[in-house]
């Protein structure tokens, strides 16, 4: 019962119909990508529908009704999975590469199709969260709800207060000005200073650029915590389930029941 009416033109449905939902949405819940990605492959006609191929949006299907297919492969109902990884050093937080290159949502330990929510570039380390919860995700990475995310920093030289305050006030990156942080330092000698920084944002190696617009080079970047989760007890390269408390946590962090 898939239809293509917008929103303001959707009847409601008779007793003991299902409302049609949306076609991105069902995309996301099954496990294919984020909602957004969904979207892109729906415009691109990847998407059919019982047999008819879907390329517009808004577009509405029912999940239990209908033959919905992604490349002629029939979408089902996943069950949702949720890992924290300590991302090793060249591994690649995308759903893939035409490269070849190592993949965190390889390193998962399940049958699921999981991706990775936000990224760490691949010269940086620590914890990421995988997971096929597409709705958990897009509350995850939407600067509403990003949560705080702690960093350990290791960077050329000695680090005095000056530059330290100017990285807690924010510096102008290509997209404006960085928000405010909170910073520590971990020690620090004449060679190199190790420090702790928090930040919300996540733009582009936002940490790389903003040391780097100071006047530091970036010898070792490792993220040790989401919020209150965090990395401890995690060997690189090796995943960990997410507790059940982890996850009422990001769930109420980001507005979720």
């Amino acid at each position: 019962m898939m239809t293509t009416q917008k929103k303001k033109t959707e009847k409601s449905p008779a007793a003991g119909q299902t409302k049609p939902i949306r076609l991105q949405k069902i995309l996301a819940a099954s496990g294919i990508d984020s909602r957004r990605r969904c979207e892109q492959l729906i415009l691109g006609g990847a998407v059919t529908v019982n047999g008819e191929v879907i390329n517009t949006l808004p577009a509405f299907a029912d999940p239990d009704k209908d033959d919905i297919r992604i490349e002629g492969r029939r979408i089902r109902a996943e069950s949702k999975v949720y890992f924290l990884l300590n991302k090793p050093k060249n591994v690649i937080c995308t759903s893939h590469d035409p490269q070849g290159r190592a993949m965190a949502v390889d390193l998962a330990p399940c049958k699921e199709r999981v991706f990775c929510v936000g990224r760490l570039d691949a010269e940086t380390t620590g914890l990421i969260l995988l997971t096929n919860d597409a709705e958990l995700t897009n509350r995850l990475t939407h600067p509403r709800y990003e949560l705080p995310k702690t960093y350990e920093v290791v960077i050329r030289g000695r680090m005095e207060g000056d530059d330290i305050e100017k990285l807690k006030k924010g510096v102008w990156l290509a997209e404006g000005k960085t928000e405010r942080a909170a910073l520590r330092v971990i020690r620090r000698t004449n060679l190199e200073t190790t420090l702790e920084i928090i930040i919300r944002q996540g733009l582009n190696r936002q940490l790389r650029r903003s040391f780097a617009r100071v006047g530091y080079k970036v010898k070792g970047l490792k993220r040790t915590a989401i919020g209150d989760i965090e990395l401890k007890g995690i060997p690189s390269g090796q995943c960990k389930k997410l507790s059940a408390t982890q996850l009422a946590y990001l769930r109420r962090a980001t507005g979720l029941k």
